[in-house]
């Protein structure tokens, strides 16, 4: 009996590899923050407007509906011509902040699958600070992704993304 049970215990930790490599993607995660010399109430007034992404260097034009209700949408037309789809998840005033998800977005224009954001502003009359944060897959949801579908291309790709656009507001306010 112990013999069987060992053989048993042999073949299962054998197995073990085979189930690690099956595990597919994992969620990756960005977060970034800036601090801008500008009032917390002004920045808010531009991040806090779900309708419009002027500001980010990579929009070209931001189309929605439902203006800052969660719910509302909006289509962004990237300078490249890629479009992504997303929607506002939360949203609050109070406490500057608003949360969405890309609902349609082509692999090709942003290597990720599943993606939801949130950025909160906090700050003073002076000073603000401004956070960003994105959760994603990979845009290849099996194993062995082609490398502009792996972690590494999806992080790349929501990192350029978040920091081009934290960038964009801080020389929005501060000029330079």
């Amino acid at each position: 009996m112990v013999r069987v049970v060992a053989s048993l215990m042999v073949a299962l930790a054998a197995l073990l590899p085979v189930a690690a490599e099956a595990h597919g993607p994992s969620r990756q995660k960005v977060v970034s923050k800036i601090e801008i010399n500008a009032p917390v109430d002004k920045v808010w007034a531009t991040v806090g407007n779900f309708q419009d992404m002027s500001w980010h260097p990579a929009v070209a034009k931001t189309e929605g509906t439902g203006g800052n209700d969660v719910g509302a949408t909006r289509k962004l037309t990237l300078q490249s011509g890629g479009v992504i789809n997303e929607k506002l998840t939360k949203y609050s005033a109070e406490e500057r902040g608003l949360a969405y998800e890309i609902t349609d977005v082509d692999v090709k224009v942003l290597p990720v699958t599943n993606y939801s954001a949130q950025m909160n502003v906090s700050g003073t009359a002076e000073k603000t600070i401004v956070e960003w944060r994105a959760a994603f897959y990979r845009g290849f949801v099996n194993n062995d992704p082609p490398p502009e579908l792996s972690d590494e291309a999806a992080v790349k790709a929501v990192t350029e993304i978040v920091q081009g656009g934290l960038g964009a507001l801080k020389k929005k306010f501060e000029g330079g």
